[in-house]
Order: C-alpha cells, then sequence, then structure tokens
C-alpha cells in the first residue's frame, strides 16, 4: 500500500514535525526523516514547556549551566539552542537535497515580544547567529508591531516563519512584509535566492471558536438550526483555502512585483498549515490534513496527526478544489456576524497568550528543577 506521506511529497506538500525533544531528535524524528516521510520541524513555547518537563533528558544539561553562573533564562535558550541545532544538523541532508527548499528547523523567539518590532529583530538577529545552521527558520508572530521586523530579518537574509496568523488580513501583512523585505535585500545586492519563508496558518483553532458561535445562534429560540448546525466544521478550511487563493495571486508570474523578483531567484513564501490535529471529536482525525492539500505547501503535523494520517489518509489535491466555494462559506459566516478578522484577531491574542503562559511555565520547569539538582548535590 503507499505511503500517504510520501505521497504528498507528489503533490507539492511538504510535512513537517510539529515536535522537538532530546528522546525525539535519537528516536522518531529520526526514524521519520531517514524513511522521507518528514522534511523539516517546528517548535514552539509549549513544545518545549513539555519536553523539558516532561523527564530527566535535561537535568544534566541543567545543572551543568547552573553551576557555570547561568541565569534561569539564559538556561532555558541553551537548552533550545542546542536542541534547534541538532535537529538542524538532523535535516541538513533534506535541506542539501532540495536545494534548500525543506531541511528547515524553527526556532521561536519569545513570545512576551511580541508587541515590541525592534526587540524582535534583535532576538532573531541573536537567535539566528546562535543556532548558525542555514537550515534554521526564526519564527516571529504576525502581530502589527511586528510586520516590520518581518520585512527587517527578511532585507537581512534570514530565514523566517511567521507564526500566529489566523485571518485573511494576517496572510496580507505577512505577504506583504516578505516581499518588501526582498525588495529591500535585492536593491542591496543581496541574493534572494538565499532566503526561505513560509506563513504558518493556523487551522483547528478556526473551527473551535465558530463552531461554538454557530452552537449558540443554534440554541435561540427561532434559530435555523439545520443551516447553522451544517455550517460547522467549515470555516477553518474555508478560510485557509481563501488565505491560499490569495497566495497564488501574489506569488505569480502574471504579478509584475512577484516576477521581479522571482527573476533574482527569489523564492515563494509557502503557506504553512499549523494546528492540524483535531480538536472536535465527532470530526474525522485527519480532516485538516486531507482539506488542504496542495502545491507549494507545508503542513505541520504533531506525531499523533502523522500517525494518523500514514495509517488512513487520502492524499488528493484539495487545497484548490473549489476556491469560490470557500469564499462563498465565509461570506456566510460573516452574514451571520462571524466574520474571520474578529475570528483571527480572537484567536491571535489567545495563542500567543497561551505561548507567553508556556514560556514563563518552562522558566519555572527550568527553575524548579535546578534547584533540585543542586539539593541532590547535582
Amino acid at each position: 500500500m503507499p505511503n500517504a506521506l510520501r505521497q504528498l511529497q507528489a503533490l507539492g506538500q511538504s510535512v513537517w514535525y510539529d515536535n522537538i525533544s532530546r528522546g525525539a531528535l535519537q528516536g522518531e524524528l529520526a526514524r521519520l526523516v531517514a524513511d522521507g516521510e518528514v522534511q523539516g520541524v517546528t517548535s514552539n513555547p509549549t513544545i518545549f514547556e513539555k519536553a523539558v518537563g516532561g523527564g530527566a533528558d535535561y537535568d544534566a544539561d541543567i545543572a551543568a549551566l547552573v553551576r557555570a553562573g547561568r541565569n534561569t533564562e539564559e538556561v532555558f535558550w541553551e537548552l533550545a539552542i542546542a536542541d534547534i541545532a541538532a535537529g538542524a544538523d538532523l535535516l541538513r541532508p533534506v535541506f542539501d537535497q532540495t536545494g534548500g527548499r525543506d531541511g528547515y528547523v524553527s526556532l521561536e523567539v519569545s513570545p512576551e515580544l511580541a508587541t515590541d518590532g525592534p526587540g524582535t529583530v534583535a532576538e532573531a538577529q541573536r537567535l539566528f547567529r546562535r543556532v548558525g545552521r542555514p537550515n534554521v527558520m526564526i519564527k516571529i508572530p504576525a502581530t502589527a508591531p511586528c510586520l516590520p521586523a518581518i520585512e527587517e530579518c527578511t532585507a537581512q537574509g534570514m530565514n523566517i516563519n511567521i507564526t500566529m496568523m489566523f485571518s485573511p488580513s494576517h496572510y496580507e501583512g505577512v505577504a506583504e512584509a516578505y516581499v518588501r523585505g526582498l525588495e529591500r535585500l535585492v536593491a542591496a545586492r543581496g541574493n534572494p535566492a538565499h532566503v526561505a519563508s513560509v506563513a504558518s496558518v493556523f487551522v483547528s483553532r478556526v473551527d473551535t471558536l465558530v463552531d461554538a458561535s454557530l452552537d449558540a445562534m443554534a440554541a435561540a429560540p427561532g434559530a435555523d438550526r439545520a443551516r447553522l448546525e451544517a455550517m460547522r466544521g467549515t470555516a477553518a478550511l474555508a478560510n485557509a483555502r481563501c488565505i491560499y487563493g490569495r497566495f497564488l495571486e501574489i506569488f505569480s508570474d502574471a504579478n509584475p512585483r512577484w516576477r521581479a523578483l522571482a527573476d533574482r531567484g527569489a523564492r515563494v513564501q509557502r503557506p504553512l498549515w499549523a494546528s492540524t490535529s483535531t480538536k472536535n471529536p465527532r470530526y474525522r482525525d485527519v480532516l485538516y490534513v486531507e482539506g488542504l492539500i496542495g502545491p507549494q505547501t507545508v503542513d505541520t503535523m504533531p506525531p499523533a496527526t502523522i500517525k494518523a494520517f500514514r495509517e488512513h489518509g487520502i492524499a488528493a489535491r484539495t487545497v484548490d478544489a473549489d476556491l469560490p466555494g470557500a469564499r462563498r462559506a465565509l461570506d456566510a459566516l460573516d452574514g451571520l456576524g462571524v466574520g474571520m478578522e474578529g475570528v483571527g484577531a480572537t484567536l491571535q491574542e489567545q495563542g500567543l497568550s497561551a505561548f507567553s503562559d508556556s514560556f514563563r511555565q518552562v522558566l519555572h520547569e527550568v527553575e524548579a528543577k535546578a534547584r533540585s539538582l543542586a539539593a541532590a548535590g547535582r
């Protein structure tokens, strides 16, 4: 039976692994890369929180760094950078074989900088330099204050993964920042062919929020419950497909602005589908993977979703099968007062808050471990 994960590559989609830890680097992730099922890695503060707090893999390094006089935040960044560098080394053959299209590992700037553009640039420079690998991507959130940071980092030739994107306007701002950054790079006689970027659009969380709104409407007296219930589970895929349609327009040879950059070797900023695990148990567990397959895209999947898609996923081009239908679905939701711009703003705020909480929690985990190890004489 054909491997469904490998079939995605034939359809133009790369699979990235949404997880990183010492154990994964030496076990499952290494196997997935060797088997050709995974072509990249993403991380975030929540992933690091689970990795550091989930066992003893980091204890020896924490103890050594504390003895060397590092404070809690410095210890965390040393651990994270070491994992990211190891992941980049593991993926370097993929990077070389694909000519820099894949083989990346992503490291996120501190979520505490989401409203600090200049601070984000400084942090991105520091992390990019510290990892010191050509196949690292620095993750920057798609907040309004960070759009200039995305442009600046692109103009400096960094690889950027823009995260926390939920709405069409988020995408428009990010794509524009990337194009402006490349134009500045070219004007400074830099080589845009050495720059890669992905625009990470979160998927399943859109349905979680929209479905709750539809359920509330359906519970009201006199509501057209059948219509509202039929709209459940449609927003996330429609939103992502409309964003993909805009991607096709912006990064088209028919767009003179992009064509001028492409002629210099610039790479398109591929849409990356994030949060593709299914949150609602009533929905198919690979719903958000199967519904967004197509050329020049990336899907970053957690381990359970990778396993599920390998076992029973159906690989077929779907992302642009009915773009007008996707637009109609969003228009229908908008007519009910559930517009994607409001949904996106709410989800971005919630996502940034959750990542900030995870960042603070991982620092707490590091500090608690450091105290425990010191008390044990380690």
